[in-house]
């Protein structure tokens, strides 16, 4: 049986030594604990790595820590929220996005053109930017062909962004798919109505991306988790795993609670009953902010994944030039 260990701060105390305290702390730390464990494990077994989240958490900083995860090779699929491929875009052109309060007057916000999300403040101007942005964007598609699924839109939009730290250009480069089965829940899908008013040849097939999905794997693959929030990108991810066998692995962070019934609330625990997560799996819940826990979870994971040479290898110049290359070919053709 372990103990209860207590717990005290030590001069340069870095987050793997805090992280590994957590273990023995209580409550959601020894389940943060245990959720960054079972990271390790399902990397270290070769698991086909799903991993999902809302668009609020695009609009925080997560966004860049996201590029960099799928850059260290630690998500094989993404599965999020129509806002957060807006906001990413968005921020891939240099819109910036500031901090507010939980308290403010949203009367007037909205009188000087700023929304609230949380306690982060968004510009009205930065819709608009986006608004001239996917309307070039959604033009090049055109040209290039008429009928998309969602997958490979994203994918295509992707190679036509420069950041770094953007979540569609990093799974672009490293051969991510990211499926976003609710693609008009947002200015997103607002545009691609108004463009299929003047250009009636022109589909984006969610119904083709969903059967994408689907068998994005197989059921002799061994496969994971990383839940972050609910909803919609939660749910196609984990009945991927469920059509295929069940997940081996299976990590949830989230604010809601099991006590509500919704899929956001939903544990891992709960998930055995679908059969989505395998009876004997590895699995952790932990409840709270993911802004909180998801970074102190996998940077302990990726510290111990990296003695072990465990993560992505840096890609060599020479792969990168030919990837640009190829795009360069495919779009004059």
């Amino acid at each position: 049986m372990e103990l209860i260990n207590d717990f005290k701060w030590k001069k340069g105390m870095k987050v793997r030594e805090l992280v590994s305290n957590y273990r023995n702390l209580g409550y959601q730390s020894i389940e943060l604990g245990k959720a960054s464990d079972v990271i390790v494990k399902m990397k270290k077994d070769n698991a086909k790595i799903f991993l999902t989240f809302t668009s609020n958490m695009v609009t925080s900083g997560l966004r860049g820590f996201f590029a960099q995860i799928i850059k260290l090779g630690m998500a094989n699929v993404i599965v999020t929220t129509v806002g957060g491929i807006e906001e990413d875009i968005m921020k891939a052109s240099g819109e910036k996005f500031s901090i507010g309060g939980f308290e403010a007057d949203d009367v007037e916000l909205h009188e000087k053109g700023i929304n609230r999300i949380g306690n982060i403040l968004v510009k009205n101007e930065s819709y608009m930017h986006f608004e001239d942005m996917i309307k070039d964007i959604l033009g090049k598609l055109y040209k290039k062909q008429k009928r998309w699924t969602v997958s490979d839109m994203l994918k295509e939009i992707g190679l036509m962004l420069n950041d770094e730290s953007s979540i569609l250009y990093q799974a672009a480069k490293n051969n991510v798919p990211i499926f976003c089965p609710a693609i008009t829940d947002g200015a997103f899908g607002f545009h691609l109505y108004l463009f299929q008013q003047k250009h009636e040849d022109f589909v984006v097939d969610v119904v083709k991306d969903f059967g994408n999905i689907l068998f994005v794997t197989s059921y002799d693959e061994k496969k994971g988790v990383i839940a972050l929030g609910g909803s919609i990108s939660k749910h196609h991810a984990i009945l991927s795993t469920l059509l295929n066998g069940g997940a081996n692995y299976a990590v949830y962070m989230t604010t809601a609670h099991k006590s509500s019934g919704s899929m956001s609330g939903a544990t891992t625990q709960e998930a055995k009953s679908w059969g989505k997560v395998k009876d004997d799996s590895d699995i952790a819940t932990v409840i709270g902010d993911v802004t909180i826990t998801f970074p102190l979870a996998m940077i302990n994971a990726l510290e111990q994944l990296d003695e072990e040479g465990l993560l992505k290898p840096k890609e060599s110049k020479e792969i990168k030039k030919k990837t640009l290359e190829e795009y360069k070919k495919d779009a004059k053709s």
